[in-house]
């Protein structure tokens, strides 16, 4: 090279330099040693130190990459309209629901301001046909669920109850006329349903073990005993109540009203998990039930099953909402907390806990997003909808587990979200059937073996 050339590229170098910046340098560490190292580095050498300079990120850097749990962008399998209604379900999750989800969560409180809020939305009985319902694919359920997840895992909650388990009773089991009287103002949510199957003493047994007992008396049907954890119960317009036949022994179901006499519903205090969710004791005191308000397409416990297996692919995409939510808070937290002058997010052991994240969940997403394609196909069974519960319950515990982690002593805090999600994970993984009978109901099919006790 030149001498005129080298001048020229010395004045062009100085140029550049802030000099103030240069002094404060000088400072700290000795630069001419500093040039001499940096001379005796070949071009490999080099040229791998330009690029980590290139790509260190600061906070509130505007080149970062976007923060989207859905790294294998199964949103494009979406049509224009479905993927619109997914982002208007997530801004009315983040605009009016994330403000005041830890305050109403923090005090076990349901807001009950935003269902007149929800009704604009017209997203409830999302699957079903006629009765003012959308009949849109068992895939835009589950999108929702996760969307609605995402953000509350209590609200999807009571959504899912409502939508899928009250409304999905009526809409399977119901009578023609039973279906005329409560789909439509539930789907407007002019009347909000709970489901009661649940019970003190019975859990995982309740196909053969279900305490509760209705007897015909030529009249009324009369129902006695007594559920727990029935989400919605408290304020409910009308209670969904599974009830074993003192004659037949076998599973009824009831649509038991608000305010009828005989049934009392206490609200569930000092729960750790899903504190929004209004979970009631209901006793049953010789309740009277006109013969009218029998499910009248309700015989056993098959169509109990029935109604359970359409929403436990719901309850899958719930825990996928509850793993995105949790992961893209820690992905937001790390890029923005700094320690030893650097965003944690770009540290090594921290970057390992985000890419176990977004694989767990990108393992979910995927097979939930089968699940729902075959529950479309009507080809969908109890143990394909079993499976996915299982392992995305059982996923959902690992992401916000590791979620927690990153934030560190923040991530108990409510204000960070993740402290919610943790705690709420705990309710996703044991109800609507726990790990253990979700894996035998799967080991059972691959096996051709039955492995539960009688």
């Amino acid at each position: 090279m030149s001498v005129f050339k080298k001048v020229k590229n010395t004045i062009n170098l100085l140029k550049s330099v802030d000099m103030d910046q240069l002094a404060k340098i000088n400072e700290q560490i000795d630069l001419s040693e500093a040039m001499k190292s940096l001379g005796q580095l070949d071009e490999r050498q080099l040229k791998g130190l330009m690029k980590m300079l290139k790509t260190k990120r600061k906070k509130g850097q505007s080149d970062l990459p976007p923060i989207d749990g859905d790294f294998y962008n199964l949103d494009l399998k979406l049509t224009d309209e479905q993927r619109k209604l997914q982002m208007e379900v997530r801004n009315f999750m983040e605009d009016e629901v994330r403000p005041l989800v830890n305050d109403h969560w923090n005090r076990a409180k349901f807001p009950h301001e935003i269902i007149e809020k929800f009704k604009k939305l017209n997203i409830t009985g999302v699957p079903y046909e006629g009765y003012g319902c959308p009949n849109l694919p068992f895939l835009m359920e589950g999108i929702i669920a996760q969307e609605i997840a995402r953000v509350d895992v209590s609200i999807s909650t009571f959504f899912g109850v409502h939508s899928g388990l009250a409304m999905g009773s009526i809409y399977l089991c119901g009578s023609e006329e039973q279906k005329q009287e409560w789909l439509p103002k539930m789907q407007k949510l002019d009347a909000i349903g709970a489901f009661g199957l649940t019970e003190p003493n019975v859990g995982s047994g309740v196909a053969g073990g279900l305490e509760t007992t209705c007897k015909f008396d030529g009249e009324n049907w009369i129902l006695n005993g007594q559920k727990k954890w029935i989400s919605n119960a408290t304020f409910a317009d009308v209670v969904i109540i599974w009830a074993r036949d003192e004659d037949s022994n076998q599973v009824k179901g009831f649509l038991v009203r608000k305010g009828n006499p005989g049934f009392k519903a206490e609200k569930m205090e000092d729960k750790m998990a899903l504190r929004i969710v209004q979970n009631a004791l209901i006793t049953l005191t010789d309740c009277k039930v006109p013969e009218s308000d029998r499910l009248q397409k309700a015989d056993s416990f098959k169509d109990t099953a029935k109604v359970l297996r359409m929403t436990r692919a719901g309850v899958a995409w719930q825990a996928v909402g509850c793993a995105r939510g949790a992961y893209e808070s820690a992905l937001k937290y790390t890029r923005k907390r700094e320690q030893f002058g650097r965003p944690i997010a770009s540290y090594q052991l921290i970057q390992d806990h985000l890419v176990e994240m977004v694989s767990n969940l990108t393992a979910m997403q995927t097979l939930v997003f089968r699940l729902s394609e075959m529950q479309d196909a009507d080809l969908l069974t109890d143990e394909h909808a079993s499976l996915a519960k299982v392992f995305c319950s059982m996923r959902t515990r690992d992401v916000v587990s590791r979620a927690r982690e990153v934030m560190g002593g923040n991530g108990i805090l409510l204000e960070h979200d993740v402290a919610r999600f943790v705690a709420d994970a705990e309710a996703i993984y044991s109800y609507e059937g726990t790990k253990e009978i979700n894996s035998l109901i799967v080991g059972r099919a691959i096996t051709g073996y039955s492995a539960f006790v009688n």
